[in-house]
Parts: structure tokens; sequence; C-alpha cells
């Protein structure tokens, strides 16, 4: 099986980007995806931000935008599937090409652009989907052509509300203009104040499905303690750190690396390990937090979690390792968790936190 799928991800890469993505996407709501199942065990197990699962290792919104495939890359083993970002209308997102492998460097640069089919769409995949076993969450973002960004997400919380098992507010895109502005102190301090007001009109005397905040790799420094305090002040749950980055390390090889967009992949994992590190130090445990970005392996995932993450995602490495790289990560995990005399991953959390 782990050859049929080398096979296959190497045939898809012979395609344009986009289109093998396409193809792949339509490929598994066929049924031909991977059928690992669920892959839990009791070092595996772990919490993030309220969730129980049952293991650490999550898909990075992107893979699926519309929530056309969720339960088939929980088949694949993910722990968890992010689904989006959506948007409250449909949009094209922005002009082709604009996905592009950096085959060379392990790497992607995506300048999409929040292409989806809206709400409405997505909330139909999410209600089709209820009574199935598996966390589900959704990513949600704002219209490029908005007048009220905040709104947006807002929109986005009604309206899934009930339908998703957590939600993430994506400011971090850097493929809608002024979008990374949300991250000032002032926006954010507007648009998280408007979520907390939502989630207490939506929630009342019940429990709350988790909330968590996205934010860039590329942010300043001296503006990371801010946003954690601003995100415990407004009772997100945990930070998803982090998104791509408009960053062009010299170390890249490919023909593409000139072009405008978000890098994801190899490239981004020392830097985003680097801003997991800053986050976990301000945070002091004081909020969950998940780390993304240039996640290949079972060690990189590893790293993140002695970083400080209570979990990881991932979603460029399966352009280039294929669906079963998640059951080798998280095999990998457990060997390292248990070679280092942890009982659970959760006691590998912070690890190198000095």
């Amino acid at each position: 099986m782990s050859l049929l799928y080398k096979s296959g991800t190497a045939l898809l890469r012979r395609l344009p980007a986009e289109r093998a993505h396409v193809t792949t996407v339509k490929l598994l709501r066929a049924g031909l995806g991977p059928k690992t199942g669920e892959i839990t065990s009791d070092i595996l197990k772990t919490t993030v931000g309220g969730l129980n699962l049952p293991n650490p290792v999550g898909l990075a919104a992107g893979f699926d935008k519309d929530c056309d495939v969720p339960d088939a890359m929980l088949n694949a083993g993910f722990g968890f599937v992010e689904c989006g970002t959506v948007t409250p209308r449909p949009q094209i997102g922005n002009p082709q090409p604009r996905l592009f492998r950096l085959v060379e460097d392990e790497a992607v640069i995506n300048r999409m652009g929040f292409n989806n089919r809206g709400l409405d769409h997505f909330s139909e995949r999410l209600r089709a989907r209820k009574g199935n076993a598996g966390i589900v969450g959704a990513n949600l973002g704002a219209n490029k052509d908005s007048d009220d960004r905040p709104a947006d997400y807002v929109a986005g919380l009604s309206r899934l509300w009930g339908h998703a098992d957590y939600f993430t507010i994506n400011i971090s895109s850097p493929n809608t203009p002024g979008l990374r502005q949300l991250q000032g102190a002032d926006e954010m301090e507007d648009l998280l104040g408007r979520i907390a007001e939502t989630r207490a009109a939506l929630t009342g005397n019940e429990p709350s499905v988790p909330i968590f905040l996205k934010v860039a790799p590329d942010v300043d420094s001296g503006q990371i303690g801010r946003i954690v305090e601003q995100a415990r002040t407004y009772g997100m749950n945990a930070i998803i750190v982090s998104n791509t980055t408009l960053d062009r390390p010299e170390s890249l090889q490919s023909a593409h690396h000139g072009e405008g967009g978000g890098l994801s992949g190899q490239p981004l994992f020392e830097k985003s390990t680097r801003v997991l590190s800053e986050f976990a130090d301000a945070a002091d445990g004081s909020i969950d937090l998940i780390g993304v970005g240039g996640i290949g392996s079972g060690a990189q995932a590893y790293a993140k979690i002695r970083a400080g993450a209570k979990a990881v995602q991932l979603y460029s490495a399966l352009v280039y390792h294929g669906p079963q790289l998640v059951a080798q990560i998280c095999a990998d995990l457990e060997a390292r968790a248990k070679a280092d005399g942890f009982k659970t991953i959760g006691q590998a959390v912070g690890a190198d936190l000095t």
C-alpha cells in the first residue's frame, strides 16, 4: 500500500501544482484515499485547547478549503483536520498560476487568495458529516473586498456554530491584501472583542467549542507578548504558530523561489519553530500552542512539541511524501517520547524551553 501511494504521489507531481491538488481532492471524494484509520495510543493521546485528540498530528488549513474530504483525511490517520479557509461569500481567489512547487527545496509557494465556495457550501458539507467520528475544525477568513473584515469572521462563526468541533480565526495569510493588519494591537482588540461577544451570545449557558487564533511567522518579536495577552483576555483557547512566510531564504534552489505569495515547507521550519519558542516563552503555559511550518518528519514534529506545541499541523509535506507520512510521523513521535522517558507526548511539551 505504501508503494501504491508513493507511485500515486509521483504521478500527481507530474501535473501542474493546482491541477494536482484539485485531482487529489476528486480522488478522495471518490473514495480512493488511504484507509489507515485512527492512529492512537496512550502515549499519543493529548489535549489542546480543550480538544481531546487521538494523536497530536493535524492537517493544516488550505488542503480542504471547502470541507469536501475531512473524513478521508481523518482516515489517513490525522488526529484532527482543519478545513478552510472559508469566507462568507464565494470568491475565485487570485489569478492563476498561483501555486508553485519548489521541488529542490521541498517547499511550496502559494498566492491562492482564499479561493473557496463560501459559507453556504461549507455549512452543507459540515452538516452532511453530522454524527461521524473525528475532530473537524473550520478556518475562518474575510472576503478580499469586505468593508468590515471583523464582521466576516463573526458571520463565519455564527453560520457554522454547532457544526464544527473548533474554529480558527485566520488573520495571518499574506495573500489577502491588508489581512495581516488585523494582527495590530487596535485591530486585534476590535476583532477579538467582537468574536468574544458573538461567542457569548451563541453559547448561552452551554459549554463553548474552542476558538483558536492563527498568526504569521513574520510577526515582530516585540509584539508576541501583546498578542498572547490579547488572545488570553478574549478567551482564545489556543494560538496556531504559524502561517506561511513572505521571507525568501538565500538557501532556496528552485527556479520558482521569486514567485510572490507565502512560502511553506522545509525552508519555513527553522523560522516557524523559533517563533513558536518565543510564543511559548511569552505564554508560559497560560495558553495552548499548535506548531505549524516545515514539518516533514517525526523529528521535526517532535522538535515543535519540545519547543512548546501541544499539537502540530502539516500540509506541504504531503506533496512530497504522500499520505503515508502521517503514520510514519506518529510512529516516530511515540518512539522518541519513549526513548526520552515520557509516558505521554504531553510530557514532552516545552522540554527544550529554557
